[in-house]
């Protein structure tokens, strides 16, 4: 086109380009272009290139309005935490996961919403505003086992992706990291220090992630050649305090205990409380290692014992899954999206605790 001269395509002069434009130039569909923007994985790399090209020498712009009208979408998602205010703004967990979600979805220039769901008119109230249309997807995280909401969001025809799962068997997406190898990796690394009797505070038992913690220690406790003793496993919540009232039960069943395996570390803060009061010291009489390698491990005193898992990385991938489900095309499949599915590798970081 020669300097000057008018630009008319499709009887517009001086048109903002259109999609259509660029699926012409491209020589693809529209609805590869579409995908190619949205960021779907599903597109060759030839045809990413050739619609790159032609969206350079148009200088499409997306409309990001008539790209929410035309395909019904919102951009936005929403975060679900099944938890009460003062556990998800004060533990390391959920500030983490939050973190993950958040930039991942800022670089994808959509809006976080945060709900926490505590009741069941609560959680009644948000399938009533899902079923609405207001947000694109959701992603879960504490999810326990008998939760009907993942089942509820995916009826409506939502895409959902979880952080964690409730059962081996989970129907769902999920992207969790490797609890079974969490408990095996502590219950190993106190057996290779000597300890003998290696207890666990687990968390909730109606959860996938306490259990398969709880699955990890009895697996390390049996490579260790280390008989199972019900006395030294106490279940909790996953909080300070049922850190603390956990590791008072084992002291009383099991007195003789040289080290406490918990699956968290926020119940291995309340722990150590309970062993400071009790005249235990750590790591001298008991050993102790936690879950997360939070702030809260770092901090200690001594410094926690704790199993890794990518806590903000979980937030990013769990993001990433879904904003690819939200891109694919009405009806393309069970099998579109990539995988549906992701464990994330964990690894134990010693301190002075163990």
């Amino acid at each position: 086109m020669h300097e000057g001269s008018a630009r008319v395509v499709s009887g517009r002069q001086n048109g903002r380009p259109t999609l259509e434009e660029v699926a012409a130039l491209a020589g693809v569909g529209r609805g590869t272009v579409s995908r190619v923007i949205n960021g779907s994985p599903r597109v060759s790399e030839q045809a990413r290139a050739a619609v790159a090209r032609a969206v350079a020498e148009l200088g499409y712009v997306p409309n990001q309005a008539a790209r929410a009208l035309a395909g019904s979408r919102t951009d936005a998602v929403a975060l679900v935490i099944p938890e009460t205010e003062a556990r998800v703004f004060s533990e390391p967990y959920f500030l983490d996961l939050i973190r993950g979600v958040s930039a991942e979805l800022a670089e994808a220039d959509k809006q976080l919403l945060l709900t926490l769901v505590r009741t069941e008119a609560e959680r009644q109230r948000f399938e009533h505003y899902l079923a609405a249309q207001r947000v694109d997807g959701v992603l879960l995280a504490s999810v326990h086992g008998d939760d009907p909401l993942p089942d509820r969001i995916a009826d409506l025809g939502l895409p959902v992706v979880m952080n964690g799962r409730r059962s081996e068997a989970e129907p769902v997406a999920y992207v969790d990291s490797d609890n079974i190898g969490a408990g095996r990796a502590a219950v190993a690394h106190l057996a290779g220090r000597g300890r003998r009797r290696i207890a666990t505070i687990t968390g909730p038992l109606d959860m996938y992630v306490a259990r398969a913690r709880l699955g990890g220690y009895r697996a390390g406790l049996t490579e260790a050649g280390i008989a199972p003793d019900e006395s030294l496993v106490a279940t909790a919540d996953f909080t300070e305090e049922g850190g603390r009232r956990a590791m008072r039960e084992l002291l009383e069943h099991a007195p003789g205990l040289d080290a406490v395996f918990a699956a968290s570390d926020v119940m291995a803060a309340g722990a150590r409380g309970v062993l400071r009061e009790a005249g235990r010291r750590i790591p001298e009489d008991v050993a102790l290692v936690g879950v997360d390698d939070s702030a809260v491990a770092r901090l200690m005193d001594p410094p926690l014992t704790s199993v890794r898992q990518p806590i903000e990385e979980m937030g990013r991938t769990m993001t990433r899954l879904l904003l690819q489900k939200v891109a694919e095309d009405p009806g393309a499949g069970p099998a579109a999206g990539g995988e549906q599915r992701r464990v994330l590798p964990t690894e134990l970081i010693v301190r002075d605790s163990s």
